[in-house]
């Protein structure tokens, strides 16, 4: 299969869209990606022909849906290329994910302990470590940025002692986009015996994620995030090192017997998915995922990198413009933020969105790297498979006629 950028774009409805009399230019992908028709479809299907509860009937409907409910499951394991599906817990998102680590892991550190964040990260991957730092009195230390936004991973050894009992890092920078350099993260922890947790949020919509390869013990990513539907999430875990996570939610599904006495759970990944499950979100994601692994990866990863490298090149023009991030296309997704001199990020948002351009504004849920980088905020451009040159063009005229009404 040949990659066909056209072809791709047609797969979106969303993208038939016209905003204020513009055709939508959507670039807010590392927020929210659309779902191409095949996805939707699926979602309609679902719900029209098989909406029922899993694990709690033997009829029909409740079979079907517990059949696609853990295909989804399959899906997943395959496209994080690991062997094992159990290992594979559907949360509401990311930020259910990381919480459930957190909470799973509260009994077993200790005042002194050490968790080590980055300055890089989103809040769903700082808030919960301060919170588990404020319940037992464990130490969080946080690995500097360096001017260009990357982690700076000279300080490593610094940080990474006998006491670190886990690293909790981004895979991908919602902000700079700078992509972690994760194999000298795993080094760093095995070295002392410390697990590595890794926020995948940014990185599953850019092709399949090899966690044999990249050596991590735990990985979390949102649905939406990789043109599937919302309320839907994966948090995946070695299999001995969930059985030792204690219980984040109590409820059913989770539990063989309870009595007035005393509760035995399920086993496995049935005792962190309490409660009803985002069934039809998860049977969708797993069909995103399918779709996904479809494409012609090697392909689209080089298509990427030259619109990438094309959009870096065409914001040096821009006058009063900083990128920041690296500045090399083999160092980044294709995210952008940028400052552009005298203009708040939100103007320039607006405006753009006056053109059927939708970028995003703010400090994108991560002040810390922002307080580091000595931003209040940002705007954001955030490309996928389906922009093209035409969609680059229409951002960089844009910024250009915003700057002359602004400035």
């Amino acid at each position: 299969m040949l990659f066909d950028n056209t072809d791709i774009r047609s797969q979106f409805p969303l993208l038939e869209r016209e905003i204020n009399g513009f055709p939508l230019c959507y670039l807010d992908n590392a927020s929210t990606t659309p779902m191409p028709r095949e996805v939707l479809t699926a979602m309609l299907e679902f719900e029209t022909c098989t909406r029922a509860n899993v694990s709690r009937a033997s009829h029909f409907l409740a079979a079907s849906a517990t059949d696609a409910y853990e295909g989804a499951r399959e899906s997943v394991s395959r496209y994080l290329n690991v062997n094992n599906a159990n290992e594979v817990i559907f949360t509401s998102g990311t930020t259910a994910a990381i919480n459930l680590l957190a909470h799973g892991l509260e009994q077993t550190l200790k005042a002194g302990d050490r968790v080590v964040i980055t300055l890089a990260e989103h809040h769903s991957n700082f808030v919960p470590w301060q919170l588990l730092r404020d319940r037992t009195g464990v130490e969080l230390k946080t690995l500097p940025v360096l001017a260009n936004g990357c982690i700076d991973m000279d300080e490593l050894d610094a940080l990474v002692t006998d006491r670190c009992k886990l690293l909790a890092v981004t895979h991908a920078s919602n902000v700079t986009g700078a992509i972690t350099e994760v194999d000298k993260v795993v080094t760093a922890a095995r070295k002392v015996g410390a697990e590595v947790f890794l926020d995948g949020a940014q990185a599953v919509a850019h092709g399949p994620v090899d966690l044999q390869e990249l050596g991590v013990d735990y990985y979390a990513f949102s649905g939406h995030k990789c043109f599937g539907p919302t309320g839907i999430g994966v948090f995946w875990g070695r299999q001995k090192l969930l059985e030792k996570l204690s219980l984040f939610m109590g409820g059913g599904g989770m539990v063989e017997q309870v009595t007035l006495v005393e509760n035995r759970y399920a086993p496995g990944k049935s005792r962190y998915e309490a409660g009803t499950p985002p069934i039809a979100q998860a049977v969708t994601l797993g069909v995103a995922l399918e779709w996904m692994m479809t494409l012609p990866w090697d392909e689209v990863k080089t298509y990427e990198k030259r619109l990438t490298q094309r959009l870096l090149d065409q914001l040096k023009t821009v006058p009063g413009l900083r990128i920041i991030g690296p500045h090399s296309s083999e160092e980044r997704l294709p995210l952008f933020s940028f400052d552009i001199d005298g203009i708040h990020p939100h103007d320039i948002c607006h405006l753009l969105d006056q053109q059927g351009i939708a970028l995003r504004g703010g400090h994108h849920c991560a002040q810390p790297l922002m307080d580091a980088l000595d931003l209040m905020a940002t705007s954001r451009a955030s490309l996928t498979m389906f922009n093209n040159e035409n969609d680059l063009d229409a951002l960089v005229s844009g910024l250009n006629r915003a700057i002359e009404i602004l400035l």
